[in-house]
């Protein structure tokens, strides 16, 4: 409870700065505009602004060369190639691995040093500064998830599109060109970096199977083995493509479908693994003596150890239940 408590205090805090800087910011910018209005030294107070501009361009430029050289550095340490690499071209960030590996570690040391400032116990920085490391990773993975999932849903639509620019008389590549202008990202990004790799002298086959790896999807698998027998064998691709596109678009429809016939389910699993905890907060508030052997007495720890395993282990098995491939 009292590392709970401690993560609690800590994101609270977090959340708080946050807002206040965001309030500071807010009300600054009210000012300088009401001043602006008012006194007529307009020229002055956006020479002014712009001072402020500038100096927090040079702070984040400060900031970004120090992840820079400290990612050098970590990257010297590194004595295989980072897997953190592949990460960030996934998510499509402009970093390298060791930069987001340093970038961890200061959100770790912030929410250490909150939490040790809340708490006045070096275990419970020690518990918070691994809880802003598994944060930022849990973040990222969101992130790479959803973007993702988001290249699916607009996979049907490009396929479309190259389709008919094939129809027109385009080439495959300026097919792939007219995707990576037309459309927005992750998928314009993504065939941006195919058209790229095609004009540096990666040869085609290569360049869609580092597409496939980074987006990491089955239906554009798929498309690439379509494409690929293709220009081995020959074929109408225009034809093959909308014949790929309507069967992604029939997958993506029961996707959606099973996602409502399972929701119920899910919410399920998420509301029995919330329940012990917000009723154990709950009974500490109300009455703290009550829950006070489980962390005092050694069968009260094995009984909360026991209780934990039995939470997630429930929770991956409904999971796994709900989880429905299509």
């Amino acid at each position: 409870m009292r590392i709970a408590l401690a993560l609690a205090v800590t994101l609270l805090t977090f959340a708080l700065l946050m807002m206040l800087i965001r309030i500071r910011m807010r009300q600054h910018k009210d000012l300088v505009n009401r001043m602006e209005y008012f006194s007529g030294t307009a020229v002055r107070l956006r020479q002014q602004e712009l001072r402020g501009v500038r100096t927090a361009a040079a702070a984040k430029d400060k900031f970004r060369e120090f992840v820079r050289r400290a990612g050098l550095f970590v990257q010297r340490l590194q004595h295989r190639g980072n897997r953190m690499d592949f990460k960030m071209q996934q998510a499509d960030w402009p970093l390298l691995g060791s930069e987001f590996e340093v970038m961890l570690a200061i959100f770790g040391a912030i929410c250490a040093v909150i939490a040790l400032a809340a708490t006045l116990e070096p275990l419970m920085a020690l518990l918070a500064f691994a809880g802003g490391v598994l944060a930022g990773l849990l973040f990222l993975n969101i992130y790479i998830k959803r973007r993702q999932k988001a290249f699916t849903t607009q996979l049907g639509d490009m396929l479309t599109m190259v389709a008919n620019a094939l129809r027109a008389g385009f080439s495959f590549m300026q097919a792939f060109e007219l995707i990576a202008r037309e459309m927005d990202a992750p998928i314009g990004r993504e065939v941006q970096k195919v058209v790229n790799e095609v004009n540096i002298g990666v040869d085609l086959e290569t360049a869609l199977d580092n597409m496939q790896k980074r987006v990491n999807s089955p239906d554009f698998e798929l498309v690439v083995t379509a494409v690929l027998i293709q220009r081995q064998v020959g074929g109408n691709l225009a034809q093959i493509l909308d014949t790929i596109s309507e069967t992604i678009s029939e997958r993506i429809r029961m996707r959606r479908e099973v996602l409502t016939l399972t929701a119920q389910g899910r919410a399920s699993g998420m509301v029995l693994a919330v329940l012990p905890i917000a009723v154990g907060g709950i009974l500490t508030f109300v009455s703290p003596s009550y829950l006070q052997p489980l962390f005092t007495e050694p069968m009260g720890r094995m009984a909360i150890v026991c209780a934990i395993i039995l939470e997630i282990i429930g929770y991956l098995v409904i999971q796994r239940i709900v989880d429905i491939k299509v």
